[in-house]
């Protein structure tokens, strides 16, 4: 098979080079692989798919590098660990507990900032279930642990960290998790999970729980009292909450109980594509309304569009195009969702776990991966280059790489 001449992007990403305060560390590599923890064999983390061609000039392309040179980038939702290359051995690595983050992938991102939520759903580390407060400190605490063993990935817990880290070429790295399921009735759990360094948390991930109905119910009760509470208290701690898998009504109540604005961290428009995991006009408004984001997700077979229903980064931005019409540009980024490896293989293992609403389901072509958004050390060179492509002024651009979120997280934090 030919391989495809680089592009005007590829070429001057080229030019521009990894991180330099990337040294070449390897996650855990001040441990001996197979004597203090299991070996598996990894994904690539960068090359595994075909380079994305967007189509740019070698001008728009020199653009897009001056500008994730220049501005804060930052991703809104991301698992940046790298996963196994064999689909056969995902749950018996992630049940290990020791997810390894995928720094050389990080280091070709061109990202200032990344939230991470660390997939500890799927550690299922003491059950075949997620979402158990042992399983989320095992995932917490061994990735915290590595990172504090090199010094190209810092761990933020401020505004100031992300712009500590664009003034010195590092990239800063904001754990997060995707639901408080783990917290069970114990409000003060939320002060330890701040104490330990989480700073963003989700209500419920697709099932209900103590706080709230995730969007995988058929119905929705919202809020719960014990939710409020829990919002109130993420409010004083000053966490920033996520509410991309609670249900409809659960997300409207948390918004309006919120005192801060709120964040859809990873979703789309279900009014582009009708599925359950995609939000309605009526939510992004209201969020929106109250100062908050909706970050455009790229997991596969979700932000899919009738115009674009093979899903690729421009399934995406129909999405975001929609979302800017509808809400205006200061309230739309992107939280893309992804991971180093093959995010298809993650939803097959798992899919007894979280199903979802099948309600509304639409038939359209199965995709290998998301061309252009297929891991967090790709996507925002391609976001980027599409939104230069497609008309975009630099003020426009750079608020939705990164500016947007910086003015809720200075709000939130």
């Amino acid at each position: 098979m030919t391989t495809p001449a680089p592009s005007a992007l590829d070429n001057a990403r080229a030019a521009a080079g990894p991180a330099p305060a990337h040294q070449g560390y390897r996650a855990y590599g001040y441990l001996e692989p197979g004597v203090d923890y299991q070996h598996f064999d990894l994904a690539a983390e960068v090359g595994r798919v075909p380079a994305y061609d967007g189509g740019l000039s070698p001008e728009e392309a020199h653009r897009v590098v001056r500008i994730m040179r220049d501005e804060i980038v930052i991703s809104l939702h991301e698992h940046a660990i790298v996963l196994p290359e064999d689909e056969a051995s995902i749950r018996r690595y992630n049940r290990t507990g020791r997810q390894r983050t995928g720094y050389e992938g990080l280091a070709h991102s061109g990202l200032t900032a990344v939230v991470d939520n660390f997939m500890a759903g799927a550690s299922c580390v003491t059950s075949q279930h997620g979402w158990k407060w042992d399983d989320m400190i095992y995932a917490l605490g061994f990735r915290l642990a590595d990172l504090a063993k090199q010094d190209y990935v810092v761990h933020a817990t401020s505004v100031q960290d992300i712009l500590d880290a664009k003034a010195n070429g590092r990239l800063a790295l904001v754990a997060g998790f995707e639901c408080s399921t783990m917290i069970e009735n114990e409000l003060d759990r939320l002060d330890m999970l701040y104490g330990f360094g989480v700073r963003q948390l989700g209500i419920a991930y697709s099932q209900s729980n103590m706080l709230g109905s995730g969007l995988a119910e058929k119905g929705d009760a919202g809020l719960t009292a014990f939710g409020r509470r829990a919002v109130a208290r993420m409010n004083k701690l000053g966490m920033l909450i996520d509410i991309s898998h609670s249900g409809d009504r659960t997300s409207l109540d948390v918004i309006e109980q919120s005192e801060v604005p709120v964040m859809i961290t990873h979703a789309g428009a279900r009014a582009v594509w009708p599925i359950p995991r995609l939000k309605p006009d009526e939510v992004i408004i209201a969020c929106a309304e109250r100062g908050g984001l909706i970050g455009l997700e790229a997991a596969p077979h979700t932000t899919l569009s009738p115009d674009h229903p093979v899903h690729t980064l421009e399934s995406v931005m129909d999405h975001f195009q929609y979302c800017v019409d509808l809400v205006g540009i200061d309230h739309v980024t992107f939280g893309p969702d992804t991971m180093f490896g093959d995010h298809v293989a993650v939803h097959r293992t798992y899919a007894g776990n979280y199903a979802q609403k099948e309600e509304g389901r639409l038939d359209h072509p199965q995709v290998e991966y998301v061309d252009g958004l297929e891991n967090p050390g790709e996507s925002f060179w391609n976001i980027t280059g599409w939104l230069v492509r497609h008309g975009y002024s630099d003020d426009e651009i750079t608020k939705v790489l990164g500016g947007n979120t910086l003015r809720v997280l200075n709000q939130v934090w």
